[in-house]
């Protein structure tokens, strides 16, 4: 059977020059379910405010980020997609596009329709479930596609971070840092706002739940709760203690984001005497500017600054060999 398997991860600007960071800017925050707030006010609040203003100091970062290859965010996961296709039979294609910039989703669709394939296989390449990630791809996706003469039968795979595979997978790569080497170990995940948690279980309030010990039963589409039990998979991985480790949340917007801040969490520790810790980011399957700047640069600044000695962030899984095979796994195993 003629399958094509499209890989669809966040996104890049095409350079880290203002010029091309101003456009990726306006795409990504224009998305309703990035900034959910009503139209109007969003358009102004990102065209006329946080795109002219915030995209020179972006740019900045970016440069940081950008290598000989370009944005790591897309060459490797170009670099997986080519691991992928290489264990894959010859009717069974691997594509690659971002969210926001390019290669767009678009544009990567219309050559999955010239292929003429009979299963599209839709994997965002995000481990837990939020609206602003896997919710935008699926809708972007079923928008573009809605429309074609012949729309073959269609598989997304959803959240995985539950899955042997992905523990397993991301196990490796925490185990090459010798986590006993260290003091504490965090584990970071990229923050939301709360009102997206809000949505999932309106009925009960982040401050009444107890998903940081235990996934609740309205809980296996909540983002908050769906970290803290990667984190407890992780730590029972690994054999590190929940008395050696911590959950926290990163790059926020607003105060209005998930708690705790990982930012704050960071100074904390090193003023709790910390001297090296070690950070997992499990809600990057690849290295991009929040796993590399924010944390292996910036938070290593923080940690320093109050006291620390050593951040030592872990790599993510990126275009690792057992990566490829894990990801492979789980869109087998997805139904």
């Amino acid at each position: 059977m003629r399958k094509a398997i499209l890989l669809i991860n966040v996104g890049t600007p095409d350079s880290p020059k203002t010029k091309h960071v101003r456009p990726y800017l306006r795409e990504f925050l224009g998305d309703k379910h990035v900034i959910d707030i009503p139209a109007i006010p969003r358009w102004l609040l990102v065209n006329m405010i946080i795109a002219p203003f915030r995209a020179p100091k972006s740019a900045k970062l970016y440069q940081q980020l950008w290598t000989s290859e370009g944005s790591p965010l897309l060459y490797l996961t170009q670099n997986l997609a080519k691991k992928m296709q290489s264990r894959l039979k010859a009717q069974e294609q691997v594509f690659v596009a971002m969210r926001y910039g390019n290669p767009s989703v678009k544009s990567v669709l219309e050559q999955i329709k010239l292929a003429q394939p009979e299963e599209i296989v839709i994997v965002p390449m995000y481990p837990h479930y939020a609206e602003s990630t896997t919710g935008t791809v699926v809708e972007k996706v079923m928008n573009l596609i809605q429309n074609w003469t012949v729309i073959p039968s269609m598989k997304v795979v959803g959240q995985f971070y539950n899955h042997p595979a992905f523990i397993q997978a991301f196990t490796k790569q925490i185990t090459h840092y010798n986590p006993p080497e260290f003091d504490h170990i965090l584990f970071s995940y990229h923050g939301l706002p709360e009102s997206h948690i809000h949505r999932i279980h309106p009925a009960k309030k982040i401050a009444s739940c107890s998903c940081e010990n235990q996934l609740p039963e309205d809980g296996h589409f909540c983002y908050r709760a769906t970290c803290y039990a990667t984190t407890r998979l992780l730590q029972a991985s690994t054999d590190i203690s929940p008395e050696k480790s911590s959950t926290a949340f990163q790059s926020r917007l607003t105060k209005q984001w998930l708690r705790p801040f990982a930012d704050e969490q960071v100074i904390q520790l090193a003023k709790q005497g910390v001297k090296k810790l070690l950070v997992v980011a499990p809600a990057f399957v690849t290295d991009c500017l929040e796993t590399i700047v924010e944390i292996g640069y910036e938070y290593e600044l923080l940690f320093k600054e109050h006291g620390g000695e050593k951040l030592q962030l872990v790599s993510s899984l990126n275009d690792e060999d057992y990566w490829a095979e894990a990801l492979l796994e789980i869109i087998e195993n997805k139904k």
